[in-house]
């Protein structure tokens, strides 16, 4: 039965389509290890061996895959790990703030992970994601979202509480309609 609205994983898509584009414009820091010039569209390189400067993400992967820089990006294994740690030490019926695009940069930190490593990762990343999914959906059978919630949300994790909340509303109402 198609009801022509916009499917969950439709949503999903947009919603990570566009944090996606915002995290690969970010600039980050990188070092040269040898003499760059690059121009695209708008945005040009002109880098001597040893110069270090910010460019965006996008064009960092690009002059990494070509050997021509080393990125002085944040610790990304650090930042994974610590929001790792205080989810697994926050209360049962609580959820530990993530920033907005955090599953993109998961993504993005596993996608550049040798095989052993991505083995690790993957279950520490499913058992982080069960415990945040099971404590999602407690909390939106029970309330809607607050903002105080909704700051501790990644993009991903707003779109299905809102989902959750409105399915669960749905068949409250259903159910005790008709027994009531």
């Amino acid at each position: 039965m198609n009801s022509g609205l916009p499917s969950l994983e439709s949503k999903m898509d947009v919603i990570q389509g566009v944090h996606y584009i915002q995290y690969m414009m970010e600039d980050i820091r990188v070092s040269y290890k040898r003499d760059v010039k690059a121009t695209v569209d708008i945005f040009s390189v002109d880098a001597k061996e040893g110069d270090i400067s910010s460019i965006p993400r996008w064009m960092a992967k690009i002059l990494l895959l070509r050997g021509d820089i080393e990125t002085q990006d944040q610790d990304i294994s650090t930042y994974v790990s610590r929001a790792f740690n205080r989810e697994r030490i926050a209360k049962p019926h609580d959820l530990s703030g993530l920033e907005a695009d955090f599953y993109i940069r998961v993504n993005d930190y596993f996608d550049g992970l040798k095989e052993r490593e991505k083995e690790n990762m993957l279950v520490s990343l499913n058992s982080f994601v069960t415990s945040r999914l099971e404590k999602l959906v407690k909390l939106a059978a029970a309330s809607p979202l607050s903002v105080q919630l909704e700051e501790k949300l990644s993009a991903e994790e707003n779109e299905l509480y809102s989902l959750i909340h409105r399915s669960s509303q749905t068949f409250k109402n259903r159910v005790l309609r008709k027994v009531g």
